[in-house]
């Protein structure tokens, strides 16, 4: 594919109003220059070469200006004032140097700077024409000059010289005042602007003088202050006597913010903030804080309010999952007695009927219990069970249980433990239930042939569980919701074999604990989830990590 050129942006895609002048004003030099250099020579009979050498390159400036003008920049600026320094200098030169009739034509640059503006190029220019008279008297003195022109011819040139510079230093002044008075007008309309902008904001912005009085406001006044008392009057006055000193601290520290009731209307309170400026004055700006304190007052309720219903719903939750269990455990009681054959044989639909109940009601203490877990955490009625035990231990208890469902799965499991004691201060069945979580989930999402790995090692203080798997993988864009009470990942096929509470359980347990979960996946290639608990006692704490060499060993849950 072929690259695009970038197209090709000119300095000035089009001559400004200042820029137009500045042209005008060099063709309106040159071509002065060149009819009366015409002129001259038609009608003085003693007109010599070195005066009409002399008014070609009074004009050839002028002439150059309208092609270098066209790209216009700070650099073509300066070669032109340097070329109205030379020229100027050789019409001196040629017509008797600093004593002849054109030698006013040295100040040339000078009208070219204020034609461009002034500013700075004028005391460059009026450099340019100091070297300029300077070169022509210093080529005087060396006898390099022409013979002077005759008296006759003089004289027209120096009325020419004359009246040529006071017109273009009277047009590069009245340019230049033009330019000043449209710079002003611009400022003031956007002086003006800006006021409008500022009287139009909903807040009251203060400038206040080194006694912090009052100097300006703009903008909307809070009810119970008058804006037209507000100039000359001190920003304390403002306050109720009682809240002054607020006001008092802020300003000697030349910046800050304070609440103070009004001392019109004290049932009504402003905000200030005060910051110091560059000039050493203070800018303040007072808005309505009785608004902001009723609105924080209603988000304060309405957040009441809904941990209330939260933990309404926690509650109802948990006892709900109370009363379902009694019932779910009876069925799953005489499921399991059909299941066994106590009684005698069944027939074969009823006895898939039977396994079919078991499974079910399998899956709905499951999630009975899940629900439980999480409403008493959210609740904050989970109480931690806090023992000291190997942690080796919890984790395969919970490997052995899971044992059945990788062998239905047709899933590699396999535990990477330490040889040497991990022992923790904490709740043994959160850990396990940590693990069974993990597990479980990923024993769900790994396709048959793939392999589901335990790792567990200690680092410092924290006891680190990573469950990774060969499974499906998560999406990027679900992983910040996993984790959340009923978030799941995946499509439709994949969300029906979870309830969204497993993760969750995981990082609440985790959190309870003073640790973290967190997880890496990626489409396609697996997934690993990180626990991290700082739970490890001190003897028992592993010094190096696995990938340093430390020893570990395989666990085969089917051992």
């Amino acid at each position: 594919m072929a690259r695009r050129k970038k197209p090709r942006v000119p300095r000035r895609s089009r001559l400004d109003g200042a820029l137009k002048e500045a042209l005008l004003w060099h063709a309106a030099w040159a071509a002065v220059v060149m009819l009366t250099a015409t002129a001259m020579a038609l009608a003085l009979p003693e007109m010599t070469w070195a005066a009409v050498g002399a008014l070609l390159a009074a004009a050839a400036p002028g002439l150059a200006a309208v092609l270098l003008l066209v790209r216009d920049s700070p650099r073509t600026r300066a070669t032109l004032l340097a070329l109205w320094s030379g020229c100027g200098a050789l019409a001196c030169m040629l017509t008797g140097g600093v004593s002849g009739p054109l030698a006013v034509w040295c100040l040339a640059p000078v009208a070219a700077a204020a034609v461009f503006g002034g500013g700075g190029l004028l005391a460059e220019a009026a450099t340019l024409s100091l070297v300029a008279a300077g070169a022509a008297a210093l080529t005087g003195l060396a006898r390099l000059n022409p013979a002077p022109p005759p008296e006759s011819l003089s004289f027209w040139l120096g009325v020419v010289g004359l009246l040529t510079t006071s017109l273009g230093l009277g047009g590069g002044l009245l340019l230049s005042g033009r330019r000043a008075a449209r710079r002003a007008a611009f400022r003031r309309a956007a002086e003006s602007d800006l006021e409008r902008l500022l009287s139009g904001q909903p807040h009251l912005i203060l400038a206040l003088d080194g006694s912090a009085r009052i100097v300006s406001a703009f903008g909307y006044a809070p009810k119970g202050i008058d804006a037209a008392e507000l100039p000359g009057a001190a920003i304390a006055d403002l306050a109720a006597e009682s809240d002054r000193a607020r006001i008092d601290l802020a300003i000697a520290a030349g910046a800050g913010e304070c609440v103070f009731a009004l001392l019109r209307a004290p049932d009504r309170s402003c905000g200030l903030a005060l910051r110091r400026g560059a000039d050493g004055r203070l800018i303040g700006v007072l808005r309505d804080a009785t608004r902001q304190q009723t609105r924080e007052a209603d988000l304060e309720a309405a957040r009441e309010e809904a941990e209330a219903l939260n933990a309404g719903k926690s509650r109802f939750l948990a006892n709900m999952s109370h009363e379902l269990r009694t019932p779910l455990n009876a069925i799953m009681g005489f499921s399991d007695v059909m299941r066994s054959k106590l009684f005698g044989e069944l027939q074969p639909k009823y006895a898939e009927y039977a396994e079919m109940i078991h499974d079910a009601g399998k899956h709905l203490l499951e999630l009975i219990n899940d629900v439980l877990d999480i409403s008493k955490i959210e609740a904050e009625r989970y109480e931690l069970g806090l023992e000291s035990f190997d942690a080796r231990e919890a984790i395969s208890s919970a490997l052995r249980l899971t044992r059945l469902q990788a062998d239905e799965a047709g899933v590699s499991l396999r535990g990477l433990l330490p040889p040497r004691p991990l022992d923790v201060e904490a709740d043994r069945r959160a850990i396990k239930q940590i693990v069974l979580n993990l597990v479980s989930n990923a024993l769900k999402f790994t396709p048959r042939g793939g392999s589901v790995t335990v790792a567990v090692q200690g680092y410092g203080r924290d006891l680190e569980i990573v469950v990774s798997d060969t499974g499906v993988g998560i999406a990027e864009a679900d992983l910040e919701r996993l984790g959340r009470p009923f978030e799941q990942a995946g499509d439709a096929t994949q969300k029906i074999r979870g309830t969204g509470l497993g993760l969750s359980l995981v990082r609440a347990f985790a959190e309870l604990h003073g640790g973290a979960m967190s997880i890496e996946s990626r489409l396609g290639e697996g997934t690993s989830v990180s626990v991290r608990l700082p739970v490890l006692t001190p003897p028992t704490v592993s010094e190096e990590a696995p990938r340093t060499g430390a020893k570990i060993i395989a666990f085969n849950p089917k051992g």
